[in-house]
């Protein structure tokens, strides 16, 4: 029995075959921002306590990325972009470069970054592509030579990997989708797209009986490939600004990761596109809208689903929504302002745009407010979304990140 399964290990490493590893990224598992369901405890009498506090990491608005190695997080200094790994008592272990990154408008980092097995996956607000060790922080590899057209707030992706492939959205005209391998670097595949300018969004992964699908946003279309050959499957256009119209910074901002739910796509987008619900089909090849709700103009704020429920921010009503997944239609508002939205459990915690970190309980679609405490740390804006990781809530805003104890007999950091 020992030696069978000695063979079947054998087999499985030298044929290549990537064997199943957990991932740690943007927003979580499968980038919905729900993470595991904790006992917390109540913001309403005081701040929960803080455990850790971390500086110096550089300008940007990147969540952290924490795994039991450490807590991974990206910066700009002097326009250079840099990933940073700390211990997880906050103890600086390497900090690594890897070309120039964003300084114009919002200058910093934009990016999570994507970490399987020993090696880390980051993207800059200029595009480049990088894969580090994460024991050392070596740079095994990286891409800096497939440009996309310009955007206005330069490129916001945290980089997608499925089996050995790292998925670059770039952007160009002929290099619209590009998959590389993820360990060597090389191109996999190269896929047009609609041609497109790059919509600022973190793909995502729908897995089928069938096939596997990469979807993601350009500058005006909701695109499905096949994730293995990079075959367009299907796209969803964003009919809010005419086709004359159509510039960097008109209607082309679509941060929000798609999200994918028992048969069915949500995504929640601004400029007048709304939130959408579409059936996928059976083998994936299809979409067909089932209902839209023009009123939730959600740019980059996330959206979890509890239940028969999906919440989200809005950015002209300033405030956090409730809508059933089966009709669009709101159960429930929260004037909080614009924020960024995860949850854990029935629990919403909300970062809203005017520095409050709330605590709200949800309830098949209705939502009580559990106390907030208000962010005096870092610079500039609160656009940072939460992370949670072994009941700890981490916050970045700027060059700064402080960690929360919110579950109810938490570990110790560094545990």
């Amino acid at each position: 029995m020992k030696r069978g399964i000695l063979i079947l290990f054998v087999l499985l490493v030298y044929s290549g075959i990537p064997y199943a590893q957990e991932i740690y990224q943007w927003r979580g598992v499968d980038r919905k921002g729900v993470y595991p369901e904790i006992p917390m405890v109540s913001f309403l009498e005081e701040e929960p306590e803080q455990v850790l506090a971390i500086a110096g990491f550089g300008n940007g608005y990147g969540a952290p990325v924490v795994t039991p190695e450490g807590i991974f997080v990206t910066g700009e200094i002097g326009d250079t972009a840099l990933v940073f790994r700390y211990s997880l008592s906050g103890e600086l272990i390497w900090q690594t470069p890897f070309g120039k990154d964003w300084v114009a408008t919002y200058p910093g980092s934009r990016s999570s970054p994507t970490i399987v097995g020993d090696l880390l996956y980051v993207c800059s607000g200029l595009g480049n592509l990088a894969c580090l060790e994460v024991a050392t922080g070596e740079c095994v590899w990286i891409i800096d030579t497939i440009h996309g057209q310009p955007l206005m707030h330069g490129h916001a992706e945290s980089p997608l990997v499925f089996d050995d492939m790292v998925y670059l959205v770039a952007g160009g005209r002929d290099t619209n989708i590009v998959a590389f391998d993820r360990f060597q670097g090389t191109v996999k595949w190269i896929a047009e797209g609609r041609g497109e300018r790059a919509g600022y969004n973190a793909p995502n992964l729908i897995r089928l009986p069938e096939r596997d699908i990469l979807v993601t946003f350009s500058a005006y279309h909701l695109l499905g490939l096949d994730a293995r050959t990079g075959e367009l499957l299907w796209t969803h256009e964003q009919t809010n600004i005419p086709i004359e119209k159509r510039k960097p910074g008109a209607g082309d901002t679509h941060s929000n990761t798609i999200y994918f739910d028992e048969g069915f796509i949500y995504y929640f987008a601004g400029d007048g596109n709304g939130a959408v619900k579409l059936r996928l089909s059976p083998n994936g090849d299809s979409i067909t809208q089932v209902w839209r709700n023009e009123s939730i103009d959600n740019f980059m704020g996330g959206v979890v689903r509890i239940g028969s429920y999906l919440y989200s921010t809005t950015m002209s009503g300033r405030d956090l929504r409730s809508l059933s997944v089966e009709t669009g239609l709101e159960s429930d508002t929260l004037k909080l302002g614009s924020g960024a939205l995860i949850a854990t459990g029935n629990n919403l915690i909300y970062y809203s745009q005017k520095g409050q970190l709330n605590l709200v309980r949800a309830d098949q679609g209705k939502m009580s407010p559990d106390g907030a405490f208000q962010i005096h740390f870092g610079t500039k804006e609160h656009f940072s979304h939460p992370v949670i990781f072994n009941g700890i809530l981490y916050l970045r805003r700027g060059d700064a990140l402080r960690g929360w104890k919110i579950r109810k007999h938490a570990p110790d950091v560094g545990f």
